[in-house]
């Protein structure tokens, strides 16, 4: 038997926001480059990998609001969260020090043109960029929504904790062009549908929490209904079928079932 692959951490987050011309839900979403090994092509949320400057970043308290009582793991996937959604859309979660509110779209762009490109080729580090700005990551802005585990016997897994977050006002986001390729805004609703036409290729644990999120009918409503809400994790059970490949995931985690026929995971 082959070994299983130990699973990188990772995080993601779902910003939100309410739509203009509906009573829906929005998410800001991004089509992965087809030449990324993982989830190639996809439309995903916007994350990725832990880095050691995160928890660097997690060993100061000077330089995040909002993480009182975490441990320094939790602290570790809220700050690759905000981490990794500035360098993939350049949505900032952050304060200046001594501020209550967010910063504004304005002052986020000058930090993205000047700072995005040399963080996305490691030519600065983004404990540099917050020291450098005078910016607190944002760490009470982001809500736990999910815990997904990559099943056992694939090549390549993630332990990645989602998070709720509502878009910062005026704060509208853009792909990157390299590991990303195209970026919407778009209602949980339009993206499952997407999904089942072909338009857009939708990973197993997107879906999931697409239907999960689609319930809900405001950003106030979404993070009022995880608040204090337990996390189950998910590490889906895979089987094979004559049919092709079957996961099973557990029912307490509120999903929209518990057993799925699905094809080839990305």
């Amino acid at each position: 038997m082959p070994d299983i692959v130990a699973p990188r951490l990772a995080s993601t987050v779902l910003i939100l926001r309410d739509s203009k011309s509906r009573d829906e839900i929005e998410v800001f979403m991004m089509v992965r480059h087809h030449q990324i090994e993982f989830n190639s092509g996809a439309l995903v949320f916007p994350g990725g990998s832990f880095d050691e400057n995160d928890m660097e970043i997690a060993a100061n308290p000077a330089l995040y609001s909002g993480g009182e009582g975490l441990d320094a793991n939790a602290l570790g996937f809220r700050i690759a969260a905000i981490r990794e959604t500035f360098e993939e859309s350049g949505i900032l979660l952050a304060r200046r020090r001594g501020a209550k509110e967010l910063i504004d779209a304005k002052l986020a762009t000058e930090i993205a043109v000047a700072h995005r490109a040399d963080l996305n080729e490691g030519k600065i580090s983004f404990l540099r960029v917050l020291s450098d700005n005078g910016m607190l990551l944002a760490l009470d802005e982001l809500m736990p929504y999910a815990h997904w585990i990559t099943p056992e016997g694939m090549p390549k897994r993630f332990d990645t904790w989602f998070f709720l977050a509502a878009a910062p006002p005026e704060q509208l986001g853009g792909h990157d062009g390299k590991e990303s390729t195209d970026s919407i805004w778009v209602s949980p609703r339009e993206a499952l549908e997407g999904g089942e036409t072909g338009r857009f290729k939708l990973p197993f644990p997107t879906t999931r929490n697409l239907i999960k999120l689609g319930k809900q009918a405001s950003v106030m409503a979404a993070l009022a209904d995880s608040k204090d809400k337990p996390i189950v994790t998910v590490m889906p059970v895979m089987t094979k079928t004559p049919a092709g490949r079957q996961l099973r995931i557990p029912k307490e985690a509120g999903y929209d079932g518990e057993v799925f026929d699905v094809g080839a995971l990305g």
